[in-house]
């Protein structure tokens, strides 16, 4: 926090608490000087006496004022300053993180020392896998893992980089980087038209055949290196299977034309550093059985 914003909240503040101080007592009558004298107000035929507040309440206000000072001097609120017990947020939030952790850690141990294909189907790895999905998954795949544009489904049998149950840990662990080449400024407009022709052909859909034919033989050219001359992918390189009707960028003319030519990049984070090393494997079996 500045120094500006550090002394703002400190004057603030105390000039607050000095404040309602000097209120409650300036205010405040001995039981003595109690009169009959009305202060001039009358609701519905009701008249309002000029009487002191009782004792019980002007030292439930001065309690509460001595609780805040008292808060301010133990816990952070009075700017920069920490507060004698140190707490913090994050502190207390790692605390109780650690704690957890230590108490199921023995039951996941258990688990990480057991084949990922064995525990998918447990009813206790499943519920552990799905919160851990929604904590860290779920932004960008859903909270039903079927995906949208750009990520893709989880639940069902396509695998980019293979749906093993070793394939999935290993990209939760060191994550992923698929870069898919611009080509519009090497095959040219033309070149795009027609490719996008032979991959609408290859999938079963209305295509020009002489463009479609044109198509196959820059396919051939260009594009089999990654996704192989029957155009059913790579999983070791990313390169997904380009004639099973499942389209990660969407899969109509215009979309087909615009990866060609622009090229995509996606990236899977690595969760080596965020998740330990048996929330991972809980994390890949929940994920293993998804599309199973």
């Amino acid at each position: 926090m500045s120094t500006f914003w550090n002394l703002w909240i400190v004057v603030l503040t105390s000039a607050t608490i000095v404040g309602v101080t000097w209120l409650l007592f300036a205010n405040r009558k001995r039981d003595s000087q109690s009169t009959d004298k009305k202060t001039g107000h009358s609701y519905d035929g009701i008249e309002e006496y000029d009487n002191p507040l009782p004792a019980w309440w002007f030292y439930m206000f001065v309690l509460t004022i001595v609780w805040g000072v008292g808060y301010l001097v133990v816990y952070p609120g009075m700017g920069n300053f920490p507060g004698v017990l140190g707490w913090t947020q994050l502190g207390q939030h790692e605390r109780e993180v650690s704690a957890a952790d230590e108490r199921f850690r023995a039951m996941r141990d258990r688990y990480l020392a057991m084949p990922v294909e064995e525990i998918a189907n447990d009813p206790a790895v499943r519920k552990m896998g799905m919160r851990m999905f929604a904590n860290n998954c779920a932004q960008c795949h859903g909270g039903d893992a079927k995906g949208s544009y750009g990520f893709p489904n989880l639940a069902d049998a396509d695998w980019i980089w293979g749906g093993s149950a070793a394939d999935i840990k290993a990209t939760l662990v060191a994550g992923r980087q698929a870069a898919m080449p611009a080509w519009g400024g090497i095959i040219g407009e033309q070149g795009i038209i027609d490719v996008t022709a032979y991959l609408l052909s290859i999938n079963g859909r209305e295509a020009d055949d002489a463009s479609a034919t044109a198509g196959a033989q820059i396919f051939q050219t260009y594009c089999v290196a990654c996704h192989g001359a029957d155009a059913k992918g790579n999983t070791a390189m990313g390169a997904p299977s380009l004639k099973d009707g499942i389209w990660l960028y969407g899969g109509s003319a215009e979309q087909i034309g615009h990866t060609l030519r622009a090229g995509r990049n996606g990236a899977m984070p690595a969760f080596k550093d965020v998740l330990s090393e048996d929330k991972i494997h809980i994390l890949a079996a929940y994920v293993y059985g998804l599309s199973r």
